[in-house]
């Protein structure tokens, strides 16, 4: 495929204006934030890092650094896949619509489903830590029973009521539009960032000073250094948690058709914000792994009570007592809060524009392509995305504390099955084109395909180690949290994407346009064909 066609699908395709989305609503500052936004910083850093230390049969412990530096590779590598891909072909079904003209309607089914199972599942264990955070913050004025109300683990219903009010209040305001969302999470996500970068910053200077914990660490370049780290014991489920911490990156590109240049701008803020996520996050990591070591005392991040919510337990020790210290606390916790927050809200912006894109595509029913006449939203999707998302976290935190927990791992899985998806996708579409330029072999080609393969050895590893039933453990009872024996995370994580499978047959059983390539053409591009072909979309 010539470069000079490629260009020209990108100008000539008008997916937005039959999706009804509205174009040109937010920019490259705007993308990266919604990009940087979705991967909750401070949410998925206290929901994860102590996973990623004391995780597998060989954990990781003060190479935990290491491993979130591991992890940016592959997230780096399919970052470019996503912006060659978003120049083609700037759909907000992204890989569903890609993996569709690449493989075929079963291919691209599958994908779409992926990214939209993740992100409900995600739901579950944001909205729950935005309970637990809004009861500490309001505890924080003063009133210490109002915090432990909300975060006794033998009681949950409190953290769960509140969770579910988020959900609705997030889902609200995606309704209501892509700018005022634009506009919430540059606020959010400013505080967000600036108390994390102050947290970090003060641990390491008591670490420096002397003023740490007992069982502080002081930084060593070798934190950075994985050699020495098991692969499949260690290594495997260790990146599969950190793929979990960089996941989101890519609503940036989900939101395409509502940026301006659409073809070139949510691929820059996909690479930016990647960029932006690593050395935030070596930061932090390191600032906790040196204050709170990887031993099991106290603030401890190997001590079983602070792996679900590391932040939580240090938040006094390193701001301390005064009365300074108290405010930012009370700050910290509403970094928390306002992070888990504003994730809900970029959570269910993509996951509605992945189902209005398959929707709009023939992929599922017409109603998920209704929009909005006044706020260019798609209507069924956002506010089903909400609903379902409600349903399972009640189901979820019904059933076992402990697999909210391992919905965690879980998820590693499904990331891990559409990033590499849409990597593959990217090497097969351009392939025409892979040995044209340097440029093109290592952006088109290399990049992806080494993407792909590192996701797709990781996926098999660590879904043998999530099998364990030791794996995850329910906070409350201390039991193992396996469903028919087998660890809870494997299963939820396969389950999920097989069940994919039964409602792609439903609905090819019902309407077969789109499985029998009628709406998208697989490989229309790469095969000469008129534009105009290979764009058809039939009514």
């Amino acid at each position: 495929m010539s470069e000079p066609l490629i260009k020209n699908i990108a100008q000539r395709i008008d997916l937005a204006g039959s999706k009804g989305l509205k174009p040109g609503a937010i920019g490259l500052v705007g993308s990266v934030v919604v990009a940087v936004a979705s991967t909750a910083p401070a949410y998925s850093l206290a929901a994860s890092l102590g996973f990623i230390v004391v995780g597998g049969t060989s954990p990781a412990g003060v190479k935990a650094p290491a491993v979130i530096l591991l992890a940016f590779v592959p997230m780096y590598f399919i970052a470019q896949a996503y912006k060659e891909l978003n120049e083609a072909d700037p759909d907000c079904g992204t890989t569903f619509t890609w993996a569709t003209r690449a493989f075929g309607a079963i291919t691209g089914w599958m994908g779409g489903w992926g990214i939209i199972i993740s992100d409900v599942i995600v739901m579950s264990n944001l909205a729950y830590i935005a309970g637990q955070y809004t009861f500490t913050f309001i505890g924080g004025f003063g009133l210490p029973e109002v915090a432990k109300f909300g975060n006794d683990p033998a009681n949950f219903w409190p953290a769960t009521i509140v969770g579910l009010v988020w959900i609705a209040l997030m889902t609200y305001i995606c309704y209501r539009g892509i700018e005022i969302s634009a506009r919430l999470q540059y606020a959010l996500l400013s505080f967000e960032v600036v108390l994390l970068l102050a947290f970090a910053i003060v641990a390491l200077v008591r670490v420096g000073t002397g003023q740490g914990e007992s069982y502080s660490i002081g930084f060593s370049w070798d934190w950075l250094n994985p050699f020495g780290l098991d692969f499949g014991s260690a290594l495997a489920p260790a990146l599969l948690t950190a793929l979990f911490i960089y996941w989101g990156w890519d609503s940036a590109v989900a939101v395409n058709e509502e940026t301006s240049n659409p073809a070139k701008t949510p691929g820059r803020a996909a690479i930016l914000s990647t960029l932006l996520l690593l050395g935030t996050y070596l930061l932090v990591t390191i600032a906790t792994v040196s204050f709170a070591g990887v031993g099991d005392k106290g603030i401890g991040l190997a001590n079983p009570n602070n792996s679900g919510d590391v932040f939580s337990a240090m938040s006094s020790a390193v701001f301390g007592n005064s009365s300074i210290g108290h405010i930012m606390q009370v700050l910290f916790a509403a970094t928390i809060l306002t992070s888990a927050s504003a994730s809900t809200q970029t959570t269910i912006l993509p996951t509605a524009r992945t189902a209005l894109s398959m929707a709009t595509h023939k992929a599922l029913p017409s109603h998920f392509a209704r929009m909005h006449p006044r706020f260019l939203t798609p209507t069924w999707s956002t506010i089903g995305m909400g609903l379902i998302s409600a349903v399972l976290f009640l189901v979820f935190s019904a059933i076992s504390q402990g697999l909210l927990a391992a919905l965690i791992s879980s998820l590693g899985l499904m990331i891990a099955f559409y990033y590499g998806l849409t990597g593959l996708a990217c090497v097969w579409f351009y392939r025409n084109t892979l040995l044209t330029s340097a440029r093109n072999f290592v952006f088109r080609g290399l990049f992806p395909a080494l993407g792909f393969l590192i996701l797709a050895v990781i996926f098999v590893y660590g879904l043998i180690q999530f099998a364990a039933p030791d794996w995850t453990t329910d906070p409350i009872s201390g039991n193992n949290v396996t469903i028919f024996g087998i660890g809870a995370a494997a299963v939820v994580g396969i389950v999920g994407l097989l069940a994919g499978f039964v409602l792609m047959a439903i609905w090819w059983a019902r309407n077969g346009a789109y499985f029998r390539g009628e709406v998208i053409p697989r490989g229309a591009f790469l095969e000469g064909k008129p534009v105009d072909d290979a764009l058809r979309v039939t009514d």
